[in-house]
């Protein structure tokens, strides 16, 4: 079986967003590019995450077309594929239904920064997609273009986008997104939500880039 570790970071992801209650049911997606090829590696739609198997993981190219797989691609194949298209520094992304960002999705407003984790993983308030059709190419399109060149984006009335390095970092930005969307709607409680200031964010992001060991 070619790209089993790119196979089984998919599979674990899919798990891992499960297991948070990032998505419930089988909603919600994961790919990873494959280095150096037009080609990724999906989760099946419509098949429960706890039951996948790295075989079920289905290797797309970047017209959407299964190049090995026994099942169907997820659904919202179109909009990882024109995420890869645009971005070439992106090679993974994660698209979960998490409780709070999705608020802000039906809300149609964006989530700010107002914590220095957001200011860090993210770099900048998150934007939200217009409303199109679940796994519609208006929908891969609107989610493109409004991620531009950002970490993360909103689906109107849907969820959310995170993209990264690597799966774990992809996934890391879903996770502080949600943090970042929960506290935001608490702070709103308290009467008032203060937002770094952009020169605060861009030094705060700039200076995570150098953060933790460096290797040897």
């Amino acid at each position: 079986m070619r790209y089993l570790k790119e196979r089984k970071e998919v599979m674990n992801t899919a798990k891992e967003i499960y297991d948070a209650k990032l998505v419930s049911g089988t909603w919600g997606n994961v790919s990873v590019r494959i280095e150096n090829e037009p080609l990724m590696v999906i989760t099946p739609s419509g098949m429960a995450y706890n039951t996948l198997t790295v075989e079920d993981m289905i290797l797309v190219d970047l017209q959407g077309q299964v190049a090995e797989g026994n099942w169907k691609p997820s659904i919202e194949t179109p909009m990882h594929t024109e995420i890869y298209k645009n971005r070439p520094d992106v090679n993974a992304v994660v698209h979960v239904h998490s409780l709070y960002c999705t608020i802000f999705a039906v809300a149609r407003q964006n989530i700010p920064v107002v914590i220095e984790e957001t200011a860090q993983v993210i770099g900048d308030e998150i934007e939200v997609a217009s409303y199109a059709a679940c796994g519609s190419e208006e929908l891969a399109l609107n989610t493109a273009r409004t991620l531009g060149s950002h970490r993360a984006v909103l689906l109107a009335n849907h969820g959310l986008v995170g993209v990264g390095r690597n799966v774990a970092d992809a996934l890391k930005v879903c996770t502080i997104a949600e943090k970042t969307a929960k506290i935001v709607l608490y702070a709103k409680q308290l009467g008032s939500v203060n937002s770094l200031l952009p020169a605060e964010i861009a030094i705060l992001h700039e200076s995570f880039k150098h953060y933790g060991q460096e290797k040897k």
